[in-house]
Protein backbone atom coordinates (compact mmCIF):
# COMPACT_ATOMS: atom_id res chain seq x y z
CA UNK A 1 0.00 0.00 0.00
CA UNK A 2 1.50 3.07 -1.16
CA UNK A 3 0.73 7.01 -0.27
CA UNK A 4 -2.06 8.52 -1.41
CA UNK A 5 -2.95 12.12 -1.96
CA UNK A 6 -5.08 14.05 0.35
CA UNK A 7 -4.56 17.24 2.10
CA UNK A 8 -1.52 18.68 2.04
CA UNK A 9 0.12 22.13 3.43
CA UNK A 10 3.25 23.41 2.70
CA UNK A 11 5.13 25.29 5.84
CA UNK A 12 8.52 26.62 7.37
CA UNK A 13 10.36 23.54 9.29
CA UNK A 14 12.03 24.81 12.91
CA UNK A 15 14.93 22.27 11.92
CA UNK A 16 16.43 20.15 9.23
CA UNK A 17 15.15 16.86 8.65
CA UNK A 18 17.47 14.27 7.60
CA UNK A 19 14.68 11.66 7.19
CA UNK A 20 11.20 12.05 5.13
CA UNK A 21 7.82 10.84 6.92
CA UNK A 22 8.30 12.23 10.32
CA UNK A 23 5.63 13.14 12.02
CA UNK A 24 5.00 17.01 12.63
CA UNK A 25 3.48 18.95 15.87
CA UNK A 26 3.07 22.52 15.80
CA UNK A 27 6.06 25.47 15.68
CA UNK A 28 6.64 28.16 17.77
CA UNK A 29 4.48 30.42 15.60
CA UNK A 30 1.49 30.05 13.00
CA UNK A 31 4.06 29.60 9.64
CA UNK A 32 6.21 26.60 11.36
CA UNK A 33 6.14 23.05 12.04
CA UNK A 34 8.60 20.75 13.80
CA UNK A 35 9.60 17.65 14.42
CA UNK A 36 7.37 15.77 16.91
CA UNK A 37 9.24 14.71 20.14
CA UNK A 38 6.82 12.71 22.38
CA UNK A 39 2.94 11.41 22.73
CA UNK A 40 1.37 14.26 24.60
CA UNK A 41 1.97 16.72 22.11
CA UNK A 42 -0.15 18.16 19.42
CA UNK A 43 0.78 16.15 16.37
CA UNK A 44 -0.11 18.00 13.38
CA UNK A 45 0.41 15.09 9.68
CA UNK A 46 3.62 14.18 8.72
CA UNK A 47 6.66 15.23 6.86
CA UNK A 48 6.98 14.60 3.23
CA UNK A 49 10.60 15.32 2.40
CA UNK A 50 13.70 15.82 3.70
CA UNK A 51 15.01 19.35 4.35
CA UNK A 52 18.49 20.91 4.78
CA UNK A 53 18.03 24.35 6.77
CA UNK A 54 16.00 25.86 9.71
CA UNK A 55 13.23 27.99 7.72
CA UNK A 56 13.17 25.24 4.81
CA UNK A 57 9.74 24.77 3.23
CA UNK A 58 8.49 21.38 3.68
CA UNK A 59 5.40 19.89 2.37
CA UNK A 60 3.06 17.90 5.36
CA UNK A 61 0.14 15.49 5.25
CA UNK A 62 -2.47 16.68 7.21
CA UNK A 63 -5.32 14.18 6.22
CA UNK A 64 -5.51 11.46 3.49
CA UNK A 65 -2.97 7.83 3.36
CA UNK A 66 0.51 9.17 4.04
CA UNK A 67 4.04 7.25 4.52
CA UNK A 68 5.53 7.34 7.97
CA UNK A 69 8.34 6.17 9.53
CA UNK A 70 8.62 3.51 12.44
CA UNK A 71 10.03 3.76 15.47
CA UNK A 72 9.35 0.36 16.97
CA UNK A 73 7.30 -2.73 16.15
CA UNK A 74 3.35 -1.98 15.57
CA UNK A 75 0.79 -3.78 14.21
CA UNK A 76 -1.76 -3.20 11.12
CA UNK A 77 -4.61 -1.18 13.05
CA UNK A 78 -2.94 0.04 15.89
CA UNK A 79 -3.07 3.97 16.52
CA UNK A 80 -0.23 5.12 15.85
CA UNK A 81 1.25 8.26 18.24
CA UNK A 82 5.04 10.33 17.56
CA UNK A 83 8.03 8.78 19.52
CA UNK A 84 11.22 11.24 20.99
CA UNK A 85 12.43 11.28 17.34
CA UNK A 86 9.41 12.05 15.38
CA UNK A 87 8.92 8.07 14.41
CA UNK A 88 5.42 6.13 14.70
CA UNK A 89 5.23 3.77 17.25
CA UNK A 90 1.56 2.36 18.66
CA UNK A 91 -0.13 4.55 21.11
CA UNK A 92 -0.14 2.62 24.64
CA UNK A 93 -0.75 5.49 26.86
CA UNK A 94 -0.60 4.06 31.04
CA UNK A 95 -4.09 4.29 32.87
CA UNK A 96 -5.54 7.77 33.34
CA UNK A 97 -2.87 9.22 30.61
CA UNK A 98 -3.44 10.77 27.46
CA UNK A 99 -1.90 10.23 24.22
CA UNK A 100 -1.99 12.18 20.91
CA UNK A 101 -2.50 10.05 18.09
CA UNK A 102 -1.39 10.86 14.35
CA UNK A 103 -3.60 7.87 13.13
CA UNK A 104 -4.30 4.13 12.42
CA UNK A 105 -1.21 1.67 10.99
CA UNK A 106 -2.67 0.10 7.64
CA UNK A 107 0.29 -2.53 7.80
CA UNK A 108 2.38 -3.82 10.07
CA UNK A 109 6.00 -3.07 10.20
CA UNK A 110 9.35 -2.66 12.65
CA UNK A 111 11.69 0.00 13.72
CA UNK A 112 12.77 1.90 10.21
CA UNK A 113 10.27 0.67 7.62
CA UNK A 114 8.04 3.00 6.51
CA UNK A 115 4.40 2.29 5.77
CA UNK A 116 1.13 3.67 5.28
CA UNK A 117 -0.69 5.34 7.88
CA UNK A 118 -3.86 6.44 7.78
CA UNK A 119 -4.01 10.05 9.26
CA UNK A 120 -6.90 10.41 11.84
CA UNK A 121 -5.85 12.95 14.51
CA UNK A 122 -7.42 12.28 18.17
CA UNK A 123 -6.48 11.64 21.13
CA UNK A 124 -6.92 8.35 23.38
CA UNK A 125 -6.46 7.67 27.04
CA UNK A 126 -5.11 4.67 28.81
Amino acid sequence: MGATSGLEKSVKCTAALATAYLIAKFGADDDTLSQATASTEELVGVFQHTTTAVGEEVRVMLDGISRVVLGGTVARGNYLTSDANGKAVTAAPAAGVNACVIGQALASGVAGDIIPVHIEKTRIQG
